[in-house]
């Protein structure tokens, strides 16, 4: 498959599709450990994989409580004969979400491997940078810098409308970088749950991660839910050959007090990796 990493690529679309603004909660955020988001990943009609984006229970880290959030995806079995794909992101950061505290990602993609971790290092304002184990490179980082996955969770917290624009920073570890995000309109999607009434997101992303492998001036559309949850339930993408999209197949609620059903959509089964 021409476009490597490209799996990995789209299911973190459905991450940098949501660049937030200033985080600014409104009663609490609209997620809670337990929650898990399943989707199906095609290239052009083809089943290509699964992913999923989970909230996990808040633990300590480093002495302080912290929120914890994991994505992962997986290719088919049809799939796995000539590109296998199994990839793991972890992510953490503070209970107000305002700042990542740690990253964690390990890909097998094909032949490609690697493990990369980021620390956060906040007395100091930088952000560590390990591959393999092995310290990298130290970035400075300024307060409120957030990884990619982090980014997601940041967002969800945040109002939306039409023609709204929002900025902040996110790091990979080797830059810092600005990203920018239109809500450029609303409309009805349709998914394997059903019609949602959504925002339709396009992010702007020039340098940090290199994680999409898109066609030269290719869109990345995203799909939120234009409810308090504000899920994210369909990515596209054009890469070389084709498109990707990944497209939402199962919502299991977290423990919070704000888990109220979405508008539009039903249930169906969780097929996530």
């Amino acid at each position: 498959m021409k476009a490597k990493r490209v799996f990995f690529g789209l299911l973190l679309g459905l991450v940098l599709a949501a660049w937030p603004g200033p985080v600014r909660a409104e009663a609490g955020p609209p997620f809670a450990a337990g929650e898990k988001l399943s989707y199906d990943i095609y290239w052009t009609f083809i089943h290509a994989g699964r992913a999923s984006l989970e909230v996990l229970a808040d633990e300590e880290l480093k002495g302080v409580p912290v929120r914890h959030y994991r994505a992962r995806a997986k290719s088919t079995p049809f799939v796995d004969a000539f590109y296998r794909l199994r990839d793991n992101i972890e992510a953490y950061t503070d209970l107000a979400v305002t700042r990542s505290l740690l990253y964690d990602k390990d890909q097998e993609e094909g032949d490609y491997r690697r493990k990369v971790t980021l620390d956060f290092d906040w007395d100091r304002g930088l952000v560590y940078r390990y591959k393999q184990g092995e310290l990298k490179m130290a970035l400075l980082a300024p307060d409120g810098a957030l990884d990619p996955l982090s980014m997601l969770y940041a967002f969800r917290a945040q109002p939306l409308y039409v023609g709204y624009e929002f900025k902040s920073r996110v790091t990979d570890g080797k830059k810092i970088e600005m990203g920018v995000a239109r809500v450029v309109g609303r409309e009805k999607v349709e998914t394997p749950m059903g019609e949602f009434d959504a925002f339709l997101v396009e992010p702007h992303l020039e340098e940090v991660g290199t994680v999409f492998r898109t066609s030269p001036g290719a869109r990345l559309q995203v799909w939120i839910t234009a409810d308090e949850r504000r899920i994210p339930v369909k990515v596209k993408s054009k890469v070389s050959i084709g498109h990707f999209s990944i497209e939402i197949t199962g919502i299991e609620p977290g423990l919070g007090p704000r888990d109220l059903s979405l508008l539009g959509g039903r249930g169906g089964p969780d097929p996530g990796p």
